[in-house]
C-alpha cells in the first residue's frame, strides 16, 4: 500500500450517523439519517469517516426522510399482515414515488378492503409501541437458515443470488416474541413512533419478480408522511387522481379502448385518432423549423441488424418474431423426419435422428430470422451508412414516427402508459463531435417550446454520467458530459447529476415534468452515442480530407406518444385545449325549429377548418347541454329563434366558465379559429 493511503486508512475512523451527529440529533428529533457522500444511511449504519468525508443530515421534511418513512412502514405493515393473517409470506417491500409496496403470498385467500382496515388498526398499534429499528448484519449462510426456519421461501430465493462471502443486512422492530425480522439493505426510522401519519390505499395483483411464470402474488399499497396535514392533502390529490386516470376518462370520452384479440395495443378511436394526428402534426410542423427531416423505415428486419447494434442480447425477450405459415409448416415437418427404432437398426437411426435435429435446428433459426423493430435508432444507422458523407452534411437530423413493438409482460402493462404497440417523437441527430453542444442546446429550445404549449410549469433535469463499465476514452466522456451541463448553464436550467446512471455508451439528460397533481413524470430524453456509430462503422469525410467518426444523438421530447396521451389527458382531466380538442364547439337547438340554422353554423364553422357538430336530437335544452359539457368541449354554442333571425349565437365557453352572451356567428368563428390554432402558429399570428 503506498505512504499516503496507508496513512488515510489508519486516519479513518469506523462511526455511524447517529455517533457522528449526536449533538444535532439531541436537539432535533427530526433528524432520522444522513448523506455520507452522497450515499444515503440511517442511524444505525456504520461508515468510515475521515477528514474528507461530507456528511448532509436528513431529516423527516426531507425527500430522502420521506423515503425513510416509507420503507420503515412498509416494514411495520408487513408485520402486521404477518400478525392478522398467520401462514402469509413477504417478498419485498419497497418505498415508491407515492409511498409503499408490499408483496405477500397468502394461501388463505385476497384481502378485502375490510382486510386493508384490519391491518391499518394494527399498524397503529404497533406504532404506537415505538420500538426501534436495529441493524444487524449476519453471514450469507446465517441468513439463509434464520429464513428457512421462519419459512420464508421468497427471502431464501433472495439470499441464495448474493454472492458467498458477503455480509447480509438485516433489520428488526418490535421486543422479544413480537420481534419481526426482514432482509433489507435500509435505511429505517429510529423508532416506529415517527411513523405518525400512514394510510393503505389499495390491493393489486403483482406476479413475483414481475413474471408471469412465477406465482401470482398480492401487493398492498401504503402511503406515509411526516405529518397528518401533507398526508390529507395527499389523499384529497389521490382522490383527484382517481377521477382524472386516463383509463376511465378514455372510456367515458371515447379515446381509445383495448380488446383481448390483441392484448395491451391500443385502439385509437375517432375522437382519440383526431388528438393522436394533431401530436404529430404538432411535432412535424416544429420539426421544419428545427431542421429535421422525417423518414419512414421498415417494421420488420433480418435480426442480424440488432447482432450488429448491439440490442438482441438485451432486448430479445421483449422482440417480436414474426413467423410465416411457410415457417411454421416446415418445422412441423423437420420435426417428424427420421425412422422409429423398431424400422431399421440402430446404425439408421441414430443418422435419422442426426438429420431430423440438424432440420429442426435449421427451421428454428429460420423462425428467428426476423424480428419487429423495438426501436429505431439502427434503422438510421443504415441511412447514413448508405454512402459517404460529407461534413458539409452535418449535423443530420433524421425523425421517425415509425411503430415499434415491445413484448412487456401481462403483470407490467397499465392502459395506454404501458404497451406493446407504440410510437415515439423519435430522432436522431449525426454530428461531428465540436457540434455537439450546439445541437444541445437547439434540442433544449425546441423541448421548452413543446413543454410549455402543453402547460407543463416544472420541468426537473438529471444529467446522468459515466457507469464504470464504458466504452470510449475518457476524453470523449469528458466531451460529451461538458457539453451536456455546458448547453444547461447556458440555458439558465438547474439540474442534478445522476452519478454513474448513464448508459455504457454515452451519458445523457433526462427531462421530469409534473402535471397537475403534483406527480413527475420522465418524458424527454436525450443520449449520447459513441458505440452505434462504431458498431456501423459509420463515417464522414472532414474538412481535411480524412474519415472522422460522427457522433450520435438519440432524442426524444415527448417519448412514446402513446404513454404521452396518458399522461397529458389526466394532466388535463380531460379538457384538451382548443387546438386539441377532437370536438372545438357543439351547437345545441332550443326547438326542432332552429336545426337549419344549426346546421349552417355548423357548416360555416366546418368550412373555416374547425371540428364541429350539432345535437338536433328532441331532448330538452338543458339536457343536451349537459350531455356536451360531459364530452369537454371547449364551447357549447346555442342557437334559438332570436340567434336564428339575427345570424347570431351564444356560445360558452369551458375555460371561462362563462356564457359569453350573444353574437355574430362570423365573430365566434373568428374567435375559435384563434384559439384553434396550435401554438406555434398562435404566437406567429399575435405577431409574438
Amino acid at each position: 500500500m503506498a505512504l499516503d493511503q496507508t496513512a488515510q486508512a489508519a486516519s479513518a475512523a469506523r462511526t455511524t450517523v447517529r455517533e457522528a451527529l449526536a449533538d444535532d440529533i439531541a436537539r432535533d428529533r427530526t433528524l432520522i439519517g444522513a448523506r455520507v457522500n452522497g450515499r444515503l444511511l440511517d442511524l444505525h449504519t456504520p461508515f468510515l469517516r475521515d477528514d474528507s468525508t461530507k456528511i448532509e443530515p436528513v431529516r423527516t421534511s426531507d425527500p430522502d426522510g420521506l423515503r425513510i418513512i416509507r420503507h420503515s412502514t412498509a416494514h411495520v405493515m408487513a408485520d402486521a399482515v404477518q400478525r392478522l393473517f398467520p401462514g402469509t409470506k413477504v417478498t419485498i417491500g419497497p418505498a415508491i414515488e407515492a409511498g409503499f409496496y408490499y408483496d405477500f403470498d397468502k394461501p388463505s385467500g385476497p384481502f378485502t378492503d375490510e382486510d386493508l382496515a384490519k391491518i391499518e388498526a394494527k399498524m397503529r398499534e404497533i406504532i404506537a409501541a415505538g420500538r426501534p429499528f436495529r441493524r444487524e448484519v449476519v453471514n450469507r449462510q446465517a441468513a439463509h437458515e434464520l429464513f428457512a426456519q421462519m419459512g420464508e421461501t421468497y427471502k431464501r430465493e433472495l439470499i441464495e443470488a448474493i454472492p458467498e462471502g458477503e455480509e447480509v443486512s438485516l433489520y428488526r422492530h418490535g421486543d422479544g416474541e413480537r420481534e419481526w425480522v426482514d432482509l433489507c439493505e435500509g435505511p429505517h426510522v429510529p423508532d416506529a413512533s415517527l411513523l405518525q401519519a400512514v394510510k393503505l390505499v389499495s390491493v393489486a395483483g403483482a406476479y413475483w419478480r414481475g413474471d408471469e411464470r412465477n406465482p401470482m402474488l398480492q401487493r398492498i399499497y401504503g402511503t406515509a408522511f411526516p405529518s397528518q396535514a401533507a398526508l390529507e392533502e395527499h389523499l384529497k390529490l389521490l382522490a383527484e387522481a382517481k377521477e382524472r386516470d386516463h383509463r376511465k376518462l378514455g372510456k367515458e370520452l371515447e379515446l381509445f379502448m383495448f380488446h383481448e384479440y390483441a392484448p395491451a395495443m391500443p385502439f385509437m378511436l375517432p375522437r382519440g385518432a383526431q388528438v393522436y394526428n394533431a401530436l404529430v402534426q404538432y411535432m412535424r410542423d416544429l420539426y421544419v423549423d428545427y431542421g429535421y427531416e422525417e423518414v419512414i423505415t421498415p417494421q420488420i428486419f433480418d435480426k442480424r441488424l440488432f447482432d450488429t447494434s448491439g440490442h438482441l442480447p438485451n432486448y430479445r425477450e421483449n422482440m417480436y418474431l414474426p413467423v410465416t405459415a411457410e415457417h411454421l409448416d416446415a418445422a412441423r415437418l423437420a420435426l417428424r423426419l427420421g425412422v422409429s427404432p423398431g424400422e431399421a437398426d440402430a446404425a439408421a437411426y441414430k443418422e435419422a435422428d442426426k438429420q431430423r435435429d440438424a432440420a429442426v435446428l435449421e427451421q428454428l433459426a429460420e423462425l428467428e430470422r426476423l424480428a419487429q423493430k423495438p426501436m429505431n435508432c439502427p434503422s438510421h444507422c443504415l441511412i447514413f451508412g448508405q454512402r459517404r458523407r460529407s461534413y458539409r452534411e452535418l449535423p443530420w437530423r433524421l425523425a421517425d414516427f415509425g411503430r415499434l413493438h415491445r413484448y412487456e409482460r401481462g403483470g407490467v402493462v397499465h392502459g395506454l402508459a404501458r404497451v406493446r404497440s407504440f410510437c415515439q417523437d423519435d430522432a436522431h441527430i449525426f454530428c461531428a463531435p465540436e457540434q455537439m453542444q450546439d445541437e444541445i442546446q437547439s434540442f433544449l429550445r425546441l423541448l421548452l417550446e413543446v413543454y410549455a404549449a402543453f402547460r407543463f410549469a416544472r420541468i426537473d433535469i438529471k444529467l446522468a454520467t459515466r457507469p464504470k463499465k464504458r466504452i470510449g476514452t475518457d476524453a470523449q466522456w469528458d466531451a460529451a458530459e461538458g457539453a451536456l451541463a455546458e448547453a444547461l448553464k447556458q440555458a439558465g436550467l438547474p439540474f442534478e447529476i445522476a452519478p454513474e446512471e448513464g448508459a455504457f455508451y454515452g451519458p445523457k439528460l433526462e427531462f421530469h415534468v409534473e402535471d397537475a397533481l403534483r406527480r413527475s413524470w420522465q418524458l424527454g430524453t436525450i443520449q449520447v452515442d459513441y458505440a452505434l456509430p462504431d458498431r456501423f462503422e459509420l463515417e464522414y469525410t472532414g474538412a481535411d480530407g480524412a474519415a472522422h467518426r460522427p457522433v450520435m444523438l438519440h432524442r426524444a421530447i415527448l417519448g412514446s406518444l402513446e404513454r404521452f396521451f396518458s399522461v397529458y389527458l389526466e394532466h388535463i382531466g380531460g379538457a384538451f385545449p382548443a387546438w386539441l380538442a377532437p370536438e372545438q364547439a357543439i351547437v345545441v337547438t332550443v326547438s326542432e325549429k332552429q336545426a337549419a340554422y344549426a346546421a349552417e353554423v355548423v357548416a360555416e364553422l366546418r368550412r373555416r377548418g374547425l371540428r364541429a357538430r350539432a345535437d338536433l336530437s328532441s331532448d330538452k335544452l338543458g339536457a343536451k347541454i349537459r350531455a356536451a359539457r360531459l364530452t369537454r368541449v371547449p364551447y357549447v354554442v346555442v342557437v334559438g329563434d332570436k340567434e336564428a333571425e339575427g345570424r347570431k349565437v351564444a356560445p360558452r365557453s369551458r375555460d371561462l366558465n362563462k356564457d359569453l352572451g350573444a353574437m355574430p356567428l362570423e365573430e365566434f368563428a373568428d374567435r375559435l379559429a384563434a384559439e384553434a390554432k396550435p401554438p406555434r402558429l398562435a404566437v406567429r399570428a399575435s405577431g409574438s
